[in-house]
């Protein structure tokens, strides 16, 4: 294991990684299903549906997609090539995703779906090389959490790049015509986190090398079968499924809740950047903090905080905007302290299992993670979209009823209250790998080579 101090640059180039992944991820959590509701005009039942449906490909292309990067062998590295191959079609993918045709309901239906599929493949293919890099730059625990520290507040950046400045750039390139507006916006983010990406790619290096591993496919079932063993990686993957839970619901019903809560749709950058304001405080915190105590400590009372401040957000009055925008400011500084532990949580499952198992699966234990956090994202995508038609949410109208009224509150503030319960809950009662055993599973590592 290297334990070489990164420079500056390097991480600045990890982090832009990130950055140009979140340009996109982050817009499908806030305004994918805005989009597909009020710009495109389909149904929000359906958009739930096919949110949910459309991950089963996922049950195969994350690990395929593990398993490939795992035995990829260039001059470059396993998982680096993957930014300078896949970033162009990543680009190209989301401006179709953001592409709303001259077809009848049902065939923009269709096309929906086929150009969110496409989306999703493309993310697999240029993040999880991605993410599985971060496990290989350096083998060091304190230069891991600097890195991801780094990472994450490149990549709120990013995001608050993306989505804050979205509705701005729409209004800004079409006008009163919102279908020309978002597809000539998210065409200029797209060329940016292009660059990014070609950035990420040049300035970072794999120092942490493992030994060839089966090409067969015998071999491939046999990587599946050990990470599976890994009861660590089973619980991160399992954290990772309800914190994404949380984010995508509170996310993804943002711009109803301003609109419609809130009373006041102008404001929905501004309390978005507020947010994320507190997240790019938070990813600077996430280091100091992990030094001072022990990560996984951190981890659970950070979500213990965020379900209390949750479920009291429930019980603002609507009129309180200025309690509001406090709660979502610390909201987003807790939220992105445990967001760089847990990607060092699961770089963590990738040594123990090489100690375990003597097999490091780094490519596999990421692909795996992204499959769960892809699920996450779906499930949560489906519960706004059939609970909004439950409520009787109505797409353009004036008003909305009390019971939809009810339901977006419930859906900011108590739904991703609950899935911080259970992340606590679930860390605290069978996440093993603290600092101090770390430190030990580092130390068998050093011996062994």
């Amino acid at each position: 294991m290297n334990s070489q101090i990164l420079s500056v640059r390097e991480k600045v180039g990890y982090g832009l990684g990130d950055a140009a992944s979140h340009i996109v991820f982050d817009n499908v959590m806030l305004y994918l299903m805005f989009f597909y509701t009020d710009i495109a005009g389909l149904p929000a039942a359906f958009i739930g549906s096919m949110f949910l449906v459309t991950r089963i490909l996922d049950a195969i292309s994350d690990p395929c997609m593990g398993l490939l990067a795992d035995r990829t062998r260039t001059r470059w590295g396993k998982f680096r090539p993957w930014l300078l191959w896949a970033s162009i079609p990543f680009g190209i993918s989301c401006v179709l995703t953001y592409t709303v045709p001259d077809l009848s309901l049902y065939g923009k239906m269709i096309y929906a779906t086929v150009t969110y599929i496409a989306l999703t493949l493309m993310y697999t293919i240029v993040n999880i090389p991605y993410c599985a890099l971060g496990g290989v730059i350096t083998g060091d625990s304190q230069q891991r959490m600097s890195l991801q520290s780094w990472r994450f507040v490149l990549a709120t950046a990013g995001g608050m790049l993306s989505t804050a400045l979205m509705m701005s750039l729409v209004n800004g390139l079409g006008g009163e015509d919102k279908k020309l507006g978002f597809q000539a916006s998210i065409t200029l983010l797209s060329i940016i986190a292009v660059l990014m990406f070609y950035f990420c790619f040049f300035t970072t290096k794999e120092r942490v090398v493992s030994p060839p591993i089966s090409s067969g496919f015998k071999g491939m079932m046999s990587d599946l079968k050990d990470i599976w063993k890994n009861d660590q990686w089973r619980v991160v993957g399992v954290l990772t499924v309800f914190a994404i839970i949380g984010t995508s619901v509170r996310g993804g019903v943002m711009m109803y809740y301003v609109t419609w809560i809130m009373e006041s749709p102008k404001v929905f950058s501004i309390f978005l950047s507020t947010y994320c304001v507190g997240n790019i405080v938070g990813s600077a915190l996430a280091k100091p903090l992990s030094v001072r105590f022990c990560k996984v400590t951190v981890f659970i009372c950070c979500n213990f905080i965020l379900m209390a401040l949750s479920f009291s957000m429930y019980f603002v009055p609507m009129d309180k905007m200025m309690v509001m925008f406090c709660l979502i400011f610390i909201i987003g500084v807790l939220h992105q302290i445990m967001t760089p532990i847990k990607w060092v949580m699961m770089a963590d499952t990738v040594d123990y299992g090489e100690m375990v198992s003597g097999k490091r699966l780094t490519g596999i234990s990421f692909a795996g993670t992204l499959f769960v956090l892809k699920m996450g994202l779906a499930v949560g995508g489906a519960i706004i979209g059939w609970m909004l038609a439950m409520g009787g949410y109505q797409a353009g109208a004036d008003a909305q009823s009390p019971e939809t009224l009810k339901t977006i509150i419930t859906l900011f503030t108590v739904a991703p209250g609950l899935c911080y319960l259970c992340c606590a809950l679930i860390a605290k009662c069978f996440y093993r790998l603290t600092t101090e055993k770390m430190k030990q599973v580092s130390q068998t590592l050093h011996a062994s080579t």
